[in-house]
């Protein structure tokens, strides 16, 4: 089924919003009356909108006692829902009005990537920009924009997300690090070819080595080892000399200028970075407005 079919179908679990504001006032107020009087309508108008909503979505809402509404089990968890969902049109329309540029961005990007490259350069961002408020989450595989409230991602790798648009930003250059202290131990060898060290691998960069081995010119696997899921981890064990790992080269600059590191062999490019988007955001205004921000950043500072 297409996304416009499952839009089109979808919309039969999406009553009226009359309905659902009559709903999340007789909620709030206990009240039909006092509903009524909040509404500006009558109390048999309220009454008959949260009739036709109970009908509609086949649940009882409410339990009449005395002259009180009170929410049925079901209805208590549906009315959080409901709330959130009028605040954010009710705070979407604001914004439009006031701040037509402005409004949040919700970017998700790796861990690293964000601390060390994106953070330091978004204050630059900011004071170029009025009203757009960045909010960050971190992820480290892909996922489906349809079932999250996120603008756009920052992705390493191959231009292969699914469903969506994207903007190279630039290629990744990476080195294979270790410490003074293994280095000292002439388990490197004359030549890259006799390297003997424990050899630390990104869980989500399995092929690192082996990528970064090929573009030496040596054919071999290399699966021995430990396995981290950040790089800032895998840095601080080859700073203290648990192995040996191939890292973005922006990442340990410090380590390589006070010595905590040595690099060896030559550097590559195993992927590059892209920030990607769904169809469905591509006119958002904060989202416009970042990607001419990061497309100018990257090509004027690349990573190094």
């Amino acid at each position: 089924m297409s996304k416009q079919n499952e839009l089109i179908s979808s919309r039969r679990f999406l009553p009226s919003l009359t309905w659902l504001s009559a709903f999340e006032a007789v909620a709030r107020r206990g009240s039909v009356t006092e509903a009524a009087q909040e509404l500006s309508l009558t109390q048999g108008a309220v009454s008959r909108q949260i009739q036709k909503l109970e009908s509609q979505i086949g649940v009882v809402l409410f339990e009449r006692q005395k002259k009180r509404m009170h929410l049925t089990e079901k209805g208590s968890a549906y009315a959080v829902d409901i709330r959130v969902g009028i605040e954010t049109i009710v705070n979407a329309s604001i914004n439009l009005q006031v701040n037509p540029k402005g409004g949040p961005l919700n970017l998700a990007v790796l861990p690293a990537f964000g601390t060390y490259w994106l953070a330091p350069k978004l204050p630059d961002f900011l004071k170029g920009t009025q009203g757009v408020t960045i909010n960050l989450s971190t992820r480290t595989t892909q996922f489906d924009f349809s079932h999250e409230s996120i603008h756009a991602a920052i992705h390493f790798g191959k231009d292969d997300w699914p469903n969506a648009e994207s903007l190279c930003l630039m290629k990744e250059e990476v080195i294979a690090v270790t410490s003074p202290e293994l280095w000292d131990q002439e388990q490197l060898g004359e030549k890259v070819a006799d390297i003997d060290l424990p050899l630390l691998h990104l869980d989500t960069r399995p092929m690192a080595w082996n990528s970064w081995l090929q573009s030496e010119g040596i054919h071999s696997t290399t699966e021995r080892g430990f396995q981290f899921d950040q790089f800032a981890a895998m840095i601080q064990a080859a700073v203290s000399g648990l192995g040996a790992a191939i890292v973005p080269k922006y990442l340990v600059t410090q380590e390589l200028l006070d010595g905590s590191l040595r690099h060896f062999g030559s550097s590559t490019t195993l992927g590059s970075y892209y920030l990607v988007w769904p169809k469905r955001y591509e006119t958002y205004p904060p989202l416009l407005e970042f990607r001419q921000w990061m497309e100018g950043k990257t090509k004027k500072q690349m990573i190094i």
